[in-house]
């Protein structure tokens, strides 16, 4: 058993944000999403690796795709876009009218090969190589950080308020960010304040900064963060670029995977590198990260530790990883050696098993979830679901 020695405790601030569903990116990492869930509700096995670019009345699929199932790409596109709420050109998409482009092939043969051939379903393996990580802390009940799971409910009530009317001025797309004063005290760490929050809303031209910073204030900040996080000497930036009427893919480019820090842990523990959406479950990517973070999470809940970041690697062809760690932050009475023993006795991480015990081919089990705007509470009902963390 290892010992504690107490460290001299410590305050530092961290900083997490979210993107809106309407951001250029998030919208690609959607569309990319709702490729896969068209192929999957038809053929199961589809295999699906689908990327989307977006720019200014454009929308371009591209990837590899091996599949028995027909899919429309243009109406899965434009049902998107129209659910996220590009439906004028003015907002720098229509759903209606933009131009759909497809560059769809099948995937390379070997690759199938590598990871079916011979090999029953529990068995198969890793469609590519790499590396993921699971991270959980109990600072929260949802063992998410709570700079991300605040930034995320944030988003969320912004775009509820539009969807129900409240605030017809908010367009799709918007950001916001979260900087909390932490204090760390022998691994563990322990939310004190909220330092500063940062929002910025996509609005139509025809209401005032002034009126925005207060709605903002009054129907979101008041509402979402819990006051005893808020104090006199908490700043805020509502809307700092005082005016944000142009946006999305008219002012940036989207594509899909680039907000794989936001559809994650908002840069605590560690990120493997690869993006989540548009992939089928034979991707480790998606797979193995979430797989990662079951493992991280059951350790928490389970008192074993306070925090921990559990890594994944696996190699093309195999189904084994090739390697599982454990890093506890000095937050457990056990040691690493010894929780990296459980965690192996207890949790079968070959791909095949992965997706078997959660479920991952059933659309079902995801498509209420995306990668946009995931609350902790939502996404507690599907540890599987697809698209940001499960927690």
């Amino acid at each position: 058993m290892s010992t504690h020695t107490s460290r001299k405790e410590k305050r530092f601030l961290f900083t997490s944000e979210s993107v809106a569903e309407g951001h250029s990116d998030k919208m690609c990492d959607q569309i990319s999403d709702a490729v896969l869930d068209a192929h999957l509700s038809v053929d199961p096995d589809a295999k699906v690796a689908c990327e989307c670019v977006a720019k200014t009345g454009m929308i371009l699929l591209c990837g590899e795709i091996t599949s028995q199932a027909m899919v429309d790409y243009q109406q899965v596109v434009r049902e998107t876009l129209k659910r996220i709420g590009y439906d004028d050109s003015s907002k720098g998409l229509d759903y209606k009218t933009c131009t759909v482009l497809v560059a769809l092939e099948q995937q390379c043969e070997d690759i199938n090969r590598a990871v079916f051939h011979g090999k029953s379903d529990d068995d198969i393996g890793a469609g590519d190589q790499g590396l993921m990580f699971g991270y959980a802390t109990d600072e929260t009940k949802e063992c998410m950080p709570l700079t991300i799971l605040l930034a995320h409910k944030l988003t969320a009530k912004i775009k509820a308020l539009q969807r129900n009317g409240t605030w017809p001025w908010v367009k799709p797309d918007g950001k916001t960010q979260v900087t909390m004063e932490y204090k760390e005290s022998n691994g563990a760490v322990e939310p004190i304040r909220v330092h500063t929050l940062v929002i910025s809303v996509h609005h139509t031209p025809d209401i005032t900064l002034q009126q925005i910073r207060k709605e903002l204030m009054e129907k979101v900040v008041k509402e979402v963060i819990p006051e005893k996080y808020l104090d006199e000497g908490t700043i805020y930036h509502l809307l700092p670029s005082e005016t944000f009427v142009d946006g999305g893919p008219k002012t940036d480019a989207g594509l899909t995977g680039r907000k794989i820090i936001v559809d994650t842990y908002g840069g605590w523990g560690a990120h493997g590198g690869g993006a989540f959406s548009g992939k089928d479950p034979s991707k480790v990517d998606r797979s193995a990260a979430y797989a990662a973070r079951w493992v991280a999470k059951s350790l928490v809940k389970a008192g074993l530790c306070k925090r921990v970041l559990i890594q994944l690697s696996y190699a093309i062809g195999l189904s084994h990883p090739l390697a599982v760690s454990v890093f506890h932050y000095g937050t457990s009475d056990r040691s690493e050696e010894e929780l990296l023993e459980i965690v192996q006795k207890n949790f079968d991480l070959r791909l095949g098993a992965i997706i078997r015990d959660k479920n991952m081919v059933s659309v079902q089990v995801h498509q209420p979830l995306r990668p946009h705007l995931l609350t902790g509470e939502a996404l507690q009902d599907s540890e599987a679901a697809r698209g940001a963390m499960p927690v």
